[in-house]
């Protein structure tokens, strides 16, 4: 009997640890994603993901980890190399955009009805949250505990993102993730990336709305 149970506890003995923030990070950015796939909180898609991608991030961060906000990019960072890679992406980035977004049947069909005078304000608010969730809560709190490979693990979790979009635009979000995820990573903030990706979102959605 007594073997047996011994048996028993070796059977059952994983041998494995779990940090909470990491489990945390995980359950917590899956679920979020989930919810904003199949649930509305509020008749408006943009406030719902300020809700699931800021606000309760950055609650997360203050009363669960206990750590300032900064240190998962909610900051200016460095403002100068932001400022510059920011105007670099988009001086590139520019041109392939307005190539893509008139030229794919996909992408027009998929944008061209979005345009129009207010569409700078709601892809704001689209992807303020956004932005902060994968270039700051996920980056900079995996960042801690597997270091710059925490790049392609925020990553992965935009792309498949992105599934329900156009297969050009989801084929690229893996390393568009990754060039994001490296310009928050030299300027420790989210904001730059979030400004380069508000400008793809705005004229792509421009260049597909000028084939109407």
């Amino acid at each position: 009997m007594l073997a047996s149970l011994t048996d028993m506890k070796k059977l059952f003995d994983f041998n494995v640890k779990f940090d909470r923030e990491v489990v945390a990070l995980t359950i917590v950015s899956t679920l979020l994603l989930m919810i904003d796939y199949y649930e509305r909180l509020t008749p408006i898609k943009e406030i719902d993901r300020i809700a699931l991608y800021l606000i309760i991030p950055l609650g997360i961060i203050v009363f669960a980890f206990r750590r300032p906000v900064g240190e998962y990019g909610f900051q200016l960072g460095d403002w100068k190399a932001g400022l510059a890679l920011t105007g670099l992406v988009i001086a590139i980035g520019a041109p392939i955009l307005w190539y893509v977004g008139r030229s794919d049947p996909a992408m027009v069909q998929y944008y061209a009805h979005q345009n129009g005078p207010v569409t700078a304000i709601f892809t704001f608010l689209d992807l303020i949250g956004w932005e902060f969730f994968f270039r700051g809560f996920l980056l900079f709190g995996y960042a801690r505990y597997f270091g710059a490979n925490a790049l392609w693990l925020a990553a992965v979790p935009f792309a498949m993102a992105h599934i329900r979009k156009p297969a050009i635009e989801t084929y690229s979000t893996l390393f568009g993730g990754v060039l994001f995820g490296l310009v928050a990573w030299r300027t420790k903030s989210f904001v730059y990336p979030f400004l380069i990706h508000w400008f793809v979102s705005t004229f792509t959605i421009f260049a597909a709305g000028t084939l109407r």
